[in-house]
């Protein structure tokens, strides 16, 4: 029998173990198997229904180093919201130093004050110190179609005929760009690809026609660095913005700390009184306290309080980490995975993330 694959996620169909990617029921193959699905792309769908499963680093690593043998044009997606997080600095190694292009999706969910020049070279910036080597980088929102068509012709001129890999980190929003990219094309309405905030849509490679070349979907590298990764369900919903952000302001004096639920910390230790500008989901819920109470609300209301993590989740250890910043003009305190805080002034202070992600500044963005 011809081996088939499910077109939601890339998996292999079988019909003997229902824990294992792409179980399908025999009864449910047909002659035709036109356009296959397997039970847990069927079952996130159509009920968001989760079955956790991820590709290890090897695996990925082994799936994409496969490009590296071929000709083609590698797209990969970032997270605007989430940009260092996102981005996979050996990608070009990788695939053999095929041409590249990067799109830095999600842009709807940034203050329409932003201007796209200014953000455009910032993201020059951060991509060149990852020593990075794009064709060029593009802004869009693949749920709003921003610039779709454009980038549909830059791309394929780059392109030329060859395949177009589509790569990227988990929750960046690739089968999500990919489905813009066909309805767009192709005048449908339909998604091809499965797509959903969990990590681990997507287990292998998908290829769609697209013109004179294809289009290939694949799995989304999980990055130790980002907190969505160790997140329940329902606290991702809660970290995940759906809209546009409204930043939350708060004047801190010295001495007080803001608490992002129970998933991260800024204790303001040094300085005068200044703005922190906070550029988090709708949901993440905010609290200020002074420092000398926070220890102990920590202790007594994370789960409670302090939400996400909630009640009966693993606990979420955090380690702090201390900055000076020097710069008077503005920068922003990076949450990996949860989204940045804008300050100004010399100050110092201690940022608390989970203990295996690492806080980091940088130039603000906005």
């Amino acid at each position: 029998m011809e081996e088939l694959h499910c077109i939601g996620c890339g998996s292999i169909i079988q019909t003997e173990d229902t824990s294992k990617p792409g179980y399908v029921p025999k009864s449910k193959l047909t002659e035709e198997n036109e356009d296959i699905i397997c039970r847990r792309c069927f079952r996130l769908k159509n009920y968001n229904e989760v079955t956790p499963l991820k590709i290890t680093s090897d695996d990925y690593f082994n799936i994409i180093s496969e490009i590296g043998t071929k000709k083609a044009l590698i797209v990969m997606v970032i997270d605007i919201f989430d940009i260092e997080g996102s981005l996979i600095p050996q990608m070009p190694k990788l695939t053999n130093y095929n041409d590249l292009v990067i799109i830095a999706n999600k842009t709807d969910l940034l203050p329409k004050s932003v201007k796209e020049p200014k953000l455009l070279h910032h993201l020059r910036k951060i991509i060149a110190d990852n020593e990075l080597k794009p064709r060029n980088i593009y802004l869009m929102s693949a749920v709003k179609y921003k610039n779709i068509d454009y980038i549909i012709d830059e791309i394929t001129g780059y392109a030329r005929g060859k395949d177009i890999y589509i790569v990227g980190a988990t929750n960046v929003g690739k089968s999500t760009f990919i489905n813009t990219l066909l309805k767009s094309y192709a005048s449908s309405e339909k998604d091809i690809i499965t797509t959903s905030f969990y990590a681990g849509t997507t287990l292998n490679l998908i290829k769609i026609p697209f013109g004179n070349s294809s289009i290939i979907d694949t799995p989304g590298l999980i990055n130790d660095n980002q907190i969505t990764n160790y997140l329940s369900p329902k606290a991702l919903k809660v970290v995940t913005p759906k809209k546009e952000i409204k930043p939350k302001v708060f004047q801190l004096d010295s001495k007080q700390t803001l608490f992002f639920g129970g998933l991260a910390r800024i204790d303001f230790l040094e300085g005068e009184k200044t703005s922190f500008v906070c550029f988090t989901s709708e949901f993440m819920k905010i609290h200020r306290t002074k420092l000398e109470n926070a220890d102990d609300l920590y202790s007594k209301q994370v789960k409670v309080l302090l939400t996400p993590p909630f009640e009966n989740e693993d606990d979420f250890p955090l380690k702090g980490y201390t900055f000076n910043i020097r710069k008077k003009n503005k920068q922003d305190i990076v949450l990996p995975g949860l989204g940045f805080v804008t300050v100004s002034g010399i100050i110092k202070v201690k940022v608390y993330t989970r203990s295996n992600t690492i806080p980091y500044i940088r130039e603000a963005l906005i």
